[in-house]
């Protein structure tokens, strides 16, 4: 402690006697005679990632006097540039560029850092990072075809490979069209696709990931994945089985409330960087399909920085600051409800800097200080360097001091220059700084330009610099008119650098002024003029023109201005350049417009510039007709005038104006606007209103701002020009009047905590060094208050904490002229890491073939080690239990499936009837998961098989063989088959259902005695113990398709080819019976003679047995009828075994006069019984008939 105190009182002691650094000029003439160490100019990025299609060029450019000579390390040790032939160091510079042509573009990566070195010193660069990109391959995957039940949500994941930098992903189809996205359809931030609920519409079978890597330009795709979506009114488990049912849910058709797909559970955290962009998600599901919306705890959105992506899913901030920290909630809502869930953002940030240090060019015996202050959460350590070498490792200097972020030169020598790094780092990054120190003896030079004349308009600032070099820093003292010594007081302002500032210039303020620079080693002077001038004003003003068409117009603009100056008129209309018409005469002080039409009307404006200022005023011009009288012309009021501050405190003032001229319509109210010249010059924001029949108003001001006001007036036609800006009135610096908002804790790592908060604004600053102090301690334990303070942050990684253990953490404003109000106490917690238990106490339970029931004890809070999110359990089939354990199912994969939340059991639905399975469980937690519980088996019991695998059907002409394959899926263990068939057609199923049973291993049966040309319906199903499976079915005819019926048959059958046959035949009957009478009228036909005599071995009949010809009968009367047939089977009938003509006849029986003669009539006989087998139904011809007369 008393060596802390002794070293402050000594610092006091160099600050009070130390002289002002001295900057490096900029004119190349001062530098060309000046020594310096060198200065790094231009390196490249600290991450460097090459093409390895490109060489790699490595950039290191410094400048020093003289020119300095570089050298490089790569990871940490000397990299010889000359021993390698493929890399090549630009001459005059460091720049590296590696021929990697041909060569393993790997064996470049690595950490490189570059040197500069001459006389007076060695500067480093940044440690350069050199990578090379890289696209991998997407790995080998089986991707299962999902089928899902409409209305429930679903996710399809992407998970791209890890590439150099990482890819852009986004999904397109096999016509490479990018798939829909809306606010039911989602890509999230890590690529993966999200449905809120299912349609029909989203059954598809190409949603193909695709990956972009930018540095090398290439594609890769993922398989396609194929989802079909189900309409179901109802499903039961064994449905959901049969159909690999993927997810579904226990009301198909209805409603129901909003879920978060992601992030799960309750709350979630979210870690960014200072000026990183921060990505917030939330996806729900829900049918209706929820609407989202964002708010954060305690405060707006920053409306600046802040965007809605994927239908308000994502929030994105553009360059976080500290003040974005908090908890932020996403809601989604359908009217059925409304679900919230919290992310909590910290804000850390990598180091970052406050005062970088600076150049140091100092005279012998002076005295220097280097300062590196720089913030970052957590907050950085820094190091000191000189010429590249740590401080701890340089050889000793009592000159020097070192005191964290600071660095005391005392009592410099000639021979001391140096470069010193400052290096400051935390667990997100680093800042290296070079600055020289530079020990120089220089007398005092004046670097602007002799005899310099500055013009000014009265009231206006007017500048007068006097630049100037040397060493030790010379002194600067201004004289007017070689008289009269000047001062720093109200009217006059001499600043660091020399400059001489007159607040208002006046005109006595013209003349010369000298400037003179002093320093031990000598004295310099230089002369400049300054001349302040007039202002331009507009003395009379164009006025509002009422003009008859084809009448003239004039605009008059009087102006008065300095003598001195030249000025020029411009005539605008419409904001544009005049017409060019010759019809628009200009003249020095007006405007005339000749033979008006209506497209002259507008607005047209004089300005008046000069040099040195300007003044404008415009006037619009309406065309009417020749005989109207104008009506009243409303406008815009006139800007007011003579705005005066009054009244001014700390903390207020009120502004006074005169009103400008109404113009027929009264001023509802008055704008008042400022603009703070200090924080945000040039930029006019609205600070209150005021009725229209007031011209004054109250302001209460806050502190640390330069305030300047200006008035707009309003009526009904609208806003008038601001009035000219009031002074400007400056409040003093004060205390902060309130604390950052937003405070919160919350780990990102194990042994970590990261406390984040809302900076604080430039208006609520209240004044110059703006900081923050940080406290904590762990709740519950008796340790007093951790603290630090930080500028320019707004989150602080603290380090070293226990694993997810609360913390008391408290934010305090504060600046250079105080600490604001006591900070409120938040609760935070640090870090998560993996769990470190199993559960234990697993057991199943079996509710059906395809359903089970897994229970679990939760393991202790202790060894979870971060929030609970749930538990995974992991399931697969190892074989089905018909089978031999050496034929388990190799392919078979893990199942998953995650209960979120503090639940102790589960079901697992879809799994496979009469199967072994094993099962084990993990516990969640933010961080990931924790080891597995036990492998559990458990079984599955029987349930009813599948169909059979084929059923085949062959035809015949009266019977149906079928042959049948077993099911593909048991499910147990068959006892058999069970065949329902019947007749059927195409539209109505007809007669009975005829049943049969078979034992399991009969696979065949022929069904005879069918009818024939009839189809037939089978269902064929298998049974196991617990019942018959769904069946097969298939319909045959037992007509085969290869037979061709016969046509004479169906002819014959038919009723119109009998018709004709007969008519036929009775005619030729009639015609033979009338030929027969004319022949033989009046004598006896001796038919047994004529017979023999005319016999034709064709038309004999067949003997009965052999088919030989036969003879006649002994008895005469039942001889046949030569010609005559015997029915087409080969045999006779006994009753008609004698074929005669009386078979011909019509109805009765035919008669024979007593010579034999016929006198009956010939008909053709009907057959009988067509429909019998394939025997031939034709009837005896009657030609046959007519043969046995001739």
């Amino acid at each position: 402690m008393d060596f802390r105190l002794s070293f402050g009182v000594l610092l006091m002691v160099f600050l009070c006697h130390m002289t002002s650094a001295l900057e490096v000029p900029l004119d190349p003439k001062v530098l060309e005679g000046l020594p310096q160490p060198p200065t790094i100019t231009l390196q490249s990025p600290k991450d460097y990632i090459f093409d390895p299609r490109e060489n790699i060029v490595i950039h290191c450019e410094a400048k020093g006097k003289p020119h300095p000579s570089f050298s490089w390390t790569r990871n940490g040790t000397h990299f010889d540039v000359e021993k390698d032939p493929k890399v090549l160091m630009k001459p005059g510079s460091g720049t590296l560029v590696i021929d990697i042509s041909g060569e393993k573009a790997e064996a470049y990566e690595g950490t490189y850092q570059c040197t500069a070195h001459n006389d007076h010193g060695t500067a480093v660069s940044n440690n350069i990072v050199i990578r090379q990109s890289r696209s991998p391959l997407w790995s080998k995957e089986r991707i299962e075809a999902i089928t899902v039940q409409m209305g429930v949500s679903l996710v399809l994941q992407c998970r791209p490979p890890a590439g150099l930098p990482p890819p852009v992903i986004f999904w397109m189809d096999n016509n490479f069209q990018r798939l829909p996205l809306d606010r039911r359809v989602s890509q999230a931030l890590n690529g993966d696709l999200y449905f809120s609920n299912v349609l029909s519409e989203d059954t598809r079978n190409d949603y193909i990931c695709y990956a972009r890597f930018p540095h090398t330009q290439t594609i890769q795709q993922k398989q396609p994945i194929s989802v079909t979506v189900l309409e179901m009114d109802t499903m039961n488990e064994t449905v959901a089985s049969l159909y690999n049912i993927t997810k579904f849910s226990a009301n198909p058709a209805g409603e129901y409330r909003p879920g978060f797909m992601t992030p799960l559970g309750d709350t979630s955290t979210e870690m960014v960087l200072r000026g990183e962009t921060l990505e917030l998600e939330c996806i729900a599901e829900g049918l209706p399909t929820p609407e989202m919306s964002w708010q954060k705890d305690g405060g707006e959105l920053p409306t600046s920085r802040v965007s809605f992506l994927n239908y308000k899913k994502t929030v994105k901030i553009s360059d976080v600051s500290e003040a974005d920290a908090g908890d932020y909630t996403c809601t989604a809502t359908n009217r059925l409800g409304t679900v919230d869930h919290v992310i909590k953002v910290t804000v850390k940030a990598a180091p970052f800097w406050i005062s970088a240090p600076r150049n140091l060019i100092l005279a012998p015996n002076e005295t220097g200080i280097l300062t590196c202050r720089v913030n970052g959460d957590p907050k950085p350590e820094i190091r000191w360097f000189i010429n590249g070498v740590p401080l701890e490792n340089a050889p000793e200097d009592h000159t020097r001091k070192v005191d964290d972020d600071t660095v005391i030169l005392s009592n410099v020598q000639s021979g001391s220059s140096a470069v010193y790094q400052c290096n400051a780092s935390n667990e997100f990054g680093y800042l290296i700084a070079n600055a020289f120190v530079s020990v120089l003896a220089e007398p005092p030079r004046v670097l602007t330009p002799p005899n310099q004349v500055y013009q000014v308009i009265t009231n206006s600032p007017a500048l007068l610099h006097c630049a100037t070099f040397g060493s030790p820093i010379p002194t600067i003292t201004w004289f007017k008119d070689s008289k009269i010594s000047i001062k720093s007081g109200d009217s006059y302002v001499i600043h660091e650098n020399g400059t001489l500032e007159i607040n208002v210039a006046q005109s006595q303020n013209s003349g010369k002024y000298t400037c003179i620079a002093t320093n031990n080693l000598g004295i310099k002077e230089n002369h400049v003029f300054l001349e302040v001038k007039e202002p331009t004003r507009i003395l009379k003003q164009p006025e509002y023109k009422v003009v008859q068409r084809g009448m003239s117009a004039i605009f008059e603009c009087k102006v008065k201005h300095d003598p001195s100056l030249i000025p020029t008129m411009t005539w605008l209309k419409n904001n544009g350049k005049l017409p060019d018409d010759e019809r628009f005469e200009v003249d020095a002080d007006s405007l005339t417009i000749k033979d008006v039409t209506d497209e002259d009307e507008g607005t047209y404006t004089c300005i008046m510039s000069t040099t040195l200022d300007r003044d404008s005023a415009s006037a619009m011009l309406t065309v009417v007709e020749a005989t109207p009288t104008p009506a009243i012309v409303y406008e815009k009021p006139d800007p007011p005038t003579d705005l005066e501050l009054t009244d001014q405190t700390e903390r207020s003032v009120r502004l006074t104006w005169i009103p400008g001229d109404e113009h027929n319509s009264p001023t509802q109210k008055f704008l008042i606007q400022f603009e703070d010249l200090l924080h945000q010059p040039n930029v006019w924001v609205n600070f209150t209103e005021v009725p229209g029949m007031s011209t004054t108003a109250h302001l209460d001001l806050s502190p640390y701002v330069y305030y300047s006001f200006r008035v707009l007036a309003k009526n009904q036609v609208g806003y008038s020009q601001p009035s000219q800006a009031s002074r400007q009135y400056r409040t003093n610096p004060a205390a902060p009047d309130d604390n950052p908002s937003h405070v919160q804790g919350e780990g990102t790592e194990p042994g970590n905590l990261v406390i984040s908060w809302r900076s604080l604004t430039g208006l609520q600053s209240n004044g110059p060094g703006l900081e923050y102090k940080v406290q904590w301690r762990q709740k519950d334990v008796d340790q007093e208050w951790s603290s630090r303070t930080v500028a320019n942050a707004s989150q602080l990684v603290v380090s070293g904490t226990p694993v997810f253990a609360p913390y008391e953490i408290k934010v305090q404003s504060l600046n250079d002229y105080g600490n604001g109000p006591e900070a409120e106490v938040i609760i935070g917690y640090s870090g998560e890491d993996l769990p470190l238990s199993a559960p234990d106490g697993v057991l199943v339970m079996v509710h059906n073939s395809t359903v089970a029931e897994v229970h679990w004890e939760p393991v202790s809070s202790h060894s979870i080690r971060g929030k609970l999110k749930g538990y995974k359990v992991y399931y697969r089939r190892e074989r089905g239990l018909h089978e031999a354990e050496e034929e388990a199912d190799q392919e078979s994969q893990d199942q998953v499936l995650t209960f979120n939340g503090n639940l102790t059991e589960g079901h697992l639905p879809g799994l496979q009837p009469y199967s072994l399975y094993n099962l084990f469980i993990r516990v969640l937690n933010s961080k990931g998961e924790g080891p597995p519980s036990p492998d559990k088996q458990f079984e599955t019991p029987e349930g009813v098989p599948g169909p059979p695998s084929f059923l085949q059907v062959n035809p015949g002409l009266d019977s149906l063989t079928l042959e049948w394959g077993p099911p593909l899926n048991n499910n147990g263990r068959l006892i058999g088959y069970t065949l329902r068939y019947q007749p059927a057609n195409a539209t109505i199923e007809t007669g009975l259902v005829k049943i049969m049973d078979f034992p399991v291993n009969e696979t065949t049966v022929t069904l005879d005695s069918l009818n024939s040309s009839v189809q037939y319906k089978f269902d064929l199903n298998a049974k196991t113990i617990k019942g018959a499976g769904p069946s097969i079915t298939k319909e045959a005819s037992t007509f085969m398709e290869t037979t061709v019926p016969s046509r004479h048959v169906d002819i014959a059958t038919q009723g119109w080819f009998i018709g004709l046959m007969c008519a036929i035949a009775l005619l030729i009957l009639v015609l033979l019976i009338v030929c027969f009478i004319k022949r033989n009228k009046g004598g006896k036909y001796p038919v047994k003679e004529k017979e023999e005599a005319h016999q034709d071995p064709e038309i004999q009949p067949m003997k009965e047995d052999d088919g030989t010809f036969g003879e006649y009968s002994d008895t005469e009367d039942h001889k046949p009828l030569k010609g005559s047939r015997t029915p087409s089977n080969g045999t006779v009938r006994r009753d008609e075994s004698d074929d005669s003509l009386v078979d011909y006849g019509e109805g009765g029986d035919g008669q024979f006069n007593e010579d034999g003669s016929f006198i009956g009539q010939y008909s053709g006989k009907k057959e009988k019984d067509t429909h019998e087998g394939n025997e031939s139904s034709e009837a005896p011809s009657p030609v046959n008939a007519m043969n046995s007369f001739v």
